[in-house]
């Protein structure tokens, strides 16, 4: 390989390298990383591959369960812990890395040669420094496997348009079947959407018949993903009618859907999608725009050793890059990691545009571009672990509750709903009380076990309340963390503190473990 071939090699495994390792630094935050790691602590706990579990006896209908199985599985390998349960999305972003690699080789005219290795290397670098991609690398969240699904599908088609070896044929559907089983029927979309318009526009519906193995990739396809959805429907009747029509339909056409019972729906403007592009994309998003204006003016606009074997294969890419934006549009309940899966086409292209000069060394204006969000996202992550205050996490709360009591009875309890992290944190041995029922047991009775509890700040009559009976051991962004002792109505009139000891009787009636 060339000096600037060894050079972008070094830099891309370094990224992936620092993103690996921040995947250990930071605590889950609330709500979507513990969310979905409590249910694949659950699932891992449980050993029930079917279903995942939102809450005892609430099954979790809104996502197919790939993510999950691969998060389960990690944490029965190296247990449970932040970097086991990011490191199955670590490990999807290095397959998305890999086909982004690929997908520029075959665009260039001889792909084996050192130039298209170099090229394939600078686009590759492009995706996994990008905002979204270098985020996601290291998240829990689904959206990471439905962009593998999308992205192994459009590529091994885009491949086999290039005249690439028959594999790919048999790689677009299996892409499919990871779609189905991270994210449902939206694969079908995201893939098919770029598909049918450039086959439709260029009227390339023979070459496309002819490249892909349909019936038995199909059936394939099938093979690989309906028995899970029809396992999941026998199990817990009523899940193919909540993720069919509730996730898919009304999700996107009804702004705020209430329908969601896992959640809360978002209500953006429309066309929000678009700047989500450019934030996700940044910084090569807004490069990739300045260097099209700069060929535009010169006069020569044109993607640098750009390779169409196929006619049009470069509409395609465009159409792959642009089509979740587009889907989105008109949709006011969104994300911005719905862009995902059209970032790997848009770092195709961009490197189309920016390569770099092929000599001994790459720019420092290049260079920088690339260290970008690393060094900003490196910088951020040490900052917060620092600082754990500044997250919405139950980590530290929860290791301090452990360590109250060195009673086995020992309780931790959240006014109100726990959140996730809480749950993740505690292995699922955190229990919920609503207000009131806490000051009736303040109130009266006797407390025979200690309880250590956590009480939302914004609750000031029952944080003044509790501070008359015990001092604060411990707070975080939202929570003051008390201790209350066991303590009987005889042994109260003779306590020498000046404090009116509650009267607190938990009793099993008021264990509710929401895992």
């Amino acid at each position: 390989m060339t000096r600037i071939s060894n050079t972008l090699l070094w830099l891309l495994v370094s990224v992936l390298a620092a993103r690996l390792g921040l995947s250990a630094l930071l605590p889950f935050a609330d709500t979507t990383e513990p969310r979905y790691a409590e249910m694949a602590r659950i699932m891992a706990e449980t050993g029930d591959w079917i279903t995942p579990w939102f809450d005892i006896g609430v099954p979790f209908w809104g996502k197919p369960p790939l993510s999950f199985w691969t998060q389960a599985l990690s944490f029965k390998l190296f247990g449970v812990s932040e970097f086991a349960g990011r490191l199955p999305s670590w490990l999807a972003n290095v397959g998305i890395v890999w086909l982004v690699y690929n997908l520029r080789r075959y665009l260039h005219p001889d792909p084996l040669g050192h130039g298209a290795k170099t090229q394939g290397l600078w686009a590759a670098l492009i995706y996994a420094t990008t905002a979204l991609g270098f985020l996601s690398a290291g998240t829990v969240m689904t959206d990471s496997f439905l962009a593998l699904g999308t992205s192994l599908t459009l590529v091994s088609l885009i491949i086999r348009l290039q005249g690439g070896p028959p594999l790919w044929g048999w790689l677009f559907f299996i892409g499919l079947a990871t779609g189905l089983l991270a994210k449902g029927p939206l694969v079908l979309v995201l893939a098919g959407l770029p598909v049918f318009l450039w086959a439709l526009t260029f009227n390339r519906w023979q070459t496309l018949w002819h490249s892909l193995p349909w019936v038995r990739g199909l059936a394939l396809t099938l093979l690989m993903s309906a028995p899970w959805y029809v396992l999941a429907e026998l199990k817990t009747p009523g899940f193919l009618d909540y993720f069919i029509v509730g996730e898919h339909i009304k999700r996107f056409v009804v702004s705020g859907w209430q329908g969601d019972l896992y959640g809360s729906a978002h209500d953006f403007p429309r066309g929000t999608i678009w700047l989500y592009l450019v934030l996700a994309s940044m910084p090569w998003g807004l490069v990739a725009v300045a260097g099209v204006l700069h060929n535009h003016w010169c006069g020569a606009f044109q993607l640098q050793q750009w390779h169409t074997g196929e006619q049009h294969v470069s509409a395609l890419v465009l159409l792959a890059a642009v089509t979740p934006a587009v889907f989105f549009t008109l949709a006011g309940n969104i994300l911005w990691t719905y862009v995902l899966p059209g970032l790997p086409f848009v770092a195709a292209l961009s490197s189309g545009l920016l390569m770099p000069d092929i000599g001994r060394r790459l720019k420092r204006s290049s260079v920088a571009a690339t260290l970008f969000i690393p060094v900003l996202g490196s910088l951020a992550s040490g900052w917060v672990s620092l600082h754990p205050e500044l997250l919405r996490t139950e980590r530290e709360l929860v290791m301090t509750a452990s360590h109250l009591s060195d009673k086995p009875s020992a309780r931790l309890v959240y006014t109100g709903e726990p959140p996730f992290s809480a749950r993740f944190y505690s292995a699922g041995r955190v229990d919920g009380i609503e207000v009131e029922a806490l000051r009736r047991e303040l109130a009266d009775g006797n407390r025979t076990l200690p309880i250590a509890v956590a009480v939302d700040k914004d609750q000031r009559d029952l944080l003044d309340q509790l501070e008359q009976i015990a001092d604060p051991v411990d707070q975080n962004r939202r929570y003051i963390l008390f201790l209350l002792e066991p303590v009987t109505k005889s042994a109260g009139l003779s306590n020498d503190s000046g404090r009116t000891p509650p009267a607190f009787n938990y009793t099993e009636e008021h264990k509710q473990p929401l895992s």
